[in-house]
């Protein structure tokens, strides 16, 4: 849950326990509990005016499946055009870049030091 292990969530209780006392945490919790299913409600709203406006336009959830589903299906190929299929093929596309930047960057590095070399003996 959120990354947070037992132990830390009992030290989160102890802390919140210390800091609002025994009587106050059924509030704090209660109202909490009252936020959440505002903002869920909310969200539930918020998703069937989507869809209302979406299937006023001519879309249903079949159409949108499918162009999600085409959409996602030209990514995946774009990827295996660019990457390749195999851990070699991204392999040595990773050393090409690198190799590139590094090279560039060591050519900038060069140029900066030509540049700042009189100006450092000058001082």
């Amino acid at each position: 849950m959120f990354g947070i292990g037992g132990g830390e969530l009992m030290f989160i209780m102890f802390i919140a326990l210390m800091l609002f006392g025994s009587d106050k945490i059924p509030d704090i919790a209660r109202t909490l509990g009252k936020g959440m299913a505002q903002l869920k409600n909310a969200t539930n709203d918020i998703k069937s005016e989507i869809q209302k406006g979406a299937e006023a336009n001519g879309f249903d959830s079949k159409t949108l499946t499918d162009i999600t589903g085409s959409i996602n299906a030209q990514i995946n190929q774009a990827k295996e055009n660019l990457l390749g299929d195999t851990p070699a093929q991204l392999h040595t596309f990773k050393e090409s870049i690198v190799n590139d930047t590094t090279a560039g960057i060591a050519q900038t590095k060069e140029e900066i030091d030509d540049i700042t070399g009189p100006i450092k003996r000058q001082m």
